[in-house]
């Protein structure tokens, strides 16, 4: 990235001003505006997230808020009420509370001296939740907002359960929360009052996990907040973007093909970044992208940001599997509208253990009611999905799917023969099956492989079905045992190239653990020829791509602040198994180490592990924990909040014990436990 010393203004920052709410609790804000903006109002624009500006996101802020600012805008980083140094507690994510302040903010932010009355909102992740969230709910000040990694369906589409099924994801974040919920103030910022705060806080916890296991249907809990409840609620133009290798890959395009305002998407190879800051490679001048974006839209200036494709995406060449690239190989292609004119849904007959390519219009040549109607058995033991990555990759450490060989095992397989031309697709695979299932409640995963000519398989995407949401996302309905069942599994969407040589494989499987919480006992699928396929989006290849050759300026950006490692960060993804007992396992471990931030003089540390074990084919004996450990000290101040959450399952509940103890030096001065039953949605 190049660090800019020089832009149009010069800024002034104010480290911590308060935001008052309408019930008395006030935020904390960090502000960086225009030195002229005293005498010459700009628009404002908001970063509503609970990671603590002060230190934890003040290196990733320092990047991108004073460049934004030296472009003419006051931009305005809030820790939500209970974080950081704002006030109050926070309970849940994305609760009617959490839309109002920030609904209060903006109203504060429209109303002071140096803003012109106009706002916007930008963010990743949870940033980008509240951008779209608050955006539906029409603020008057707010113009625009720029989003990166969301989803606008809190039930089907996020890190909580995909097709009906649970995801490990929903204990991990669970835990994370667990942990950033609990964090004690500044003292420095807040003075005394830092250890009533905290205590309201510890006071206050609990587990999230709890609660959103009591939701595992699509109910009025996930429709709240899900834009998809009524796309024509968003009036405001939106830049939307994420990354191939993000769990939130589906949603810019989704977005663009039902909201009816100024949009645009991009969709570039990356993780969990935000595009400047893009792993895998090639990161992008995404900052001059957003200043475009608000300039256009929040100062009126004709710039020409909706010239051009609607949606811009990086299409991937083929690599090798491995679990981190530093780049992925591609180019960027452009379409006019999503869903595009260029692209074609091709389908593809699942026979005789082959994706049968024919001459690409689904026909194999033989008439379909001459062929016997051959049936393939699929009952998967639950090491496949050991090697399966995170739902979302966050690049550190490496987590994306490994070889698919082993997987494949124990899965059933189709595989084509090796092309014999070059087969673009663009936009969101899907397999049509006719199974029948031997137990009243199954789960099917299907994954789509490139298949190198040496054998080696690249995961390109995968999809998840809970057969008992078969019909439905808002209840569970029980599988009748042998009878036959045509079901869709969509698969996440992609951008990919199958070289010619290469094949293309679809693999399925009844289990996916840990990536997918598995159902409550093995089962038994039967998967008829007739009525399976694999359909694909191709992208014909004497399309254009509509695209410049170097359609992104370098990544940009401010120089970080200095932050001293005072102990070397940890990072480990470890699959172990024991052939005495049988017990697999996969270790996880983050740590950031100890930093010091010298701005303020604050030394964190965040140390976080998980571990997912099972036994053998024990379908009762799946284990999740998730153990955090929060570190803030000064000379004078030293404190520390550990969390354990563990979640296991029987036939009829979920089971959770939870463990929060808060610290001062060496001195417990907190401590709580829960042990609870949540009674699992039968079948």
């Amino acid at each position: 990235m190049r660090h800019v010393d020089q832009l149009p203004y010069a800024i002034q920052e104010q480290s911590h001003v308060t935001i008052p709410m309408s019930d008395g609790v006030r935020l904390s804000a960090r502000i960086w505006r225009p030195i002229s903006s005293d005498q010459e109002p700009v628009p404002a624009v908001l970063e509503y997230i609970p990671y603590r500006k002060n230190d934890l996101t003040s290196t990733r802020d320092a990047i991108h808020h004073p460049y934004i600012a030296g472009h003419g805008y006051a931009c305005v980083r809030v820790d939500l009420r209970g974080t950081g140094e704002s006030e109050g507690v926070l309970l849940d994510e994305y609760l009617e509370q959490e839309q109002s302040d920030a609904e209060e903010a903006l109203a504060w932010l429209a109303d002071q001296p140096w803003c012109d009355g106009t706002t916007g909102m930008m963010g990743i992740s949870w940033g980008a939740f509240a951008a779209l969230q608050v955006a539906a709910r029409q603020p008057p000040s707010l113009a625009a907002i720029v989003i990166a990694s969301f989803t606008d369906d809190r039930y089907a589409d996020d890190m909580h359960y995909l097709g009906g099924a649970m995801l490990s994801d929903n204990l991990a974040e669970a835990g994370t929360m667990f942990a950033y919920a609990t964090c004690p103030p500044d003292p420095s910022v807040v003075g005394e009052r830092w250890r009533d705060m905290w205590h309201e806080r510890l006071e206050s916890a609990r587990p999230w996990v709890l609660e959103w296991l009591r939701h595992q249907h699509r109910d009025a809990y996930w429709r709240h907040a899900s834009l998809s409840e009524d796309y024509g609620s968003l009036r405001c133009p939106v830049l939307a973007s994420s990354g191939w290798a993000d769990g939130y890959s589906n949603a810019v395009t989704r977005l663009l093909a039902h909201v009816d305002v100024p949009r645009k998407g991009l969709v570039g190879p990356w993780s969990h970044k935000l595009p400047h800051l893009g792993e895998p490679g090639p990161a992008i001048g995404y900052l001059q992208e957003v200043v475009r974006w608000w300039d256009h839209w929040l100062k009126g200036i004709d710039n020409g940001v909706m010239d051009g494709p609607v949606l811009r995406a990086w299409m991937q060449e083929s690599v090798p599997p491995s679990t981190s690239y530093e780049e992925r190989p591609g180019r960027w292609v452009g379409e006019p509208s999503w869903p595009s004119p260029h692209i074609r849904d091709v389908t593809y007959p699942l026979r005789d253990r082959a994706v049968v390519m024919g001459d690409g219009d689904g026909d194999s040549g033989e008439a379909e009611e001459s062929r016997p109607d051959r049936v393939h058995d699929v009952q998967s033991p639950l090491s496949v999905g050991q090697f399966a990555g995170k739902w979302a990759s966050y690049n550190a450490p490496p987590d994306l799917p490994y070889d698919q060989r082993e997987e494949d095992g124990g899965s059933l397989v189709f595989q084509s023969e090796p092309l014999a031309e070059r087969m673009e697709i663009l936009g969101s695979p899907y397999v049509d099956l006719d199974l029948a299932s031997s137990g009243p409640a199954a789960q099917v995963i299907a994954r789509l492989s490139d298949v190198a000519p040496d054998g080696r398989a690249t995961r390109v995407t995968y999809g998840v079905l809970d057969l008992t949401h078969r019909d439905t996302l808002e209840e569970s309905r029980p599988l009748e045992p042998g009878r036959r069942y045509r079901v869709r599994v969509p698969l996440n969407g992609v951008a990919q190239v199958f070289p010619p040589g290469h094949s293309i494989r679809v693999s399925l499987s009844t289990s996916y653990w840990p990536l997918v919480w598995p159902a409550p006992e093995p089962v038994r699928l039967s998967v008829h020829e007739s009525g399976s396929s694999l359909t694909l989006p191709v992208r014909p290849l004497d399309e254009p791509d509509e695209m410049p050759r170097t359609p992104f300026g370098e990544p940009e950006g401010c120089a970080p602040p200095a932050v001293t490692r005072l102990t070397e960060p940890e990072q480990a993804w470890t699959v172990s198994r024991n052939l005495v007992d049988y017990h697999s396992t996969l270790d996880i471990v983050k740590d950031r180490g100890l930093q010091r931030y010298e701005a303020n003089g604050i030394e964190v540390g965040l140390r976080a592990c998980e571990r997912y074990s099972s036994v053998a084919d024990d379908f009762g004996s799946p284990t999740g924990r998730s153990d955090w450990t929060m570190r803030f000290r000064r000379p004078d101040w030293d404190i520390r909040v550990e969390t354990h959450t563990e979640l296991t399952a029987d036939r009829d509940h979920f089971i959770v014990d939870a463990t929060l103890d808060g610290y001062e030096g060496d001195r417990r001065v907190f401590s709580r436990t829960w042990n609870e039953k949540v009674p699992r949605s039968a079948p």
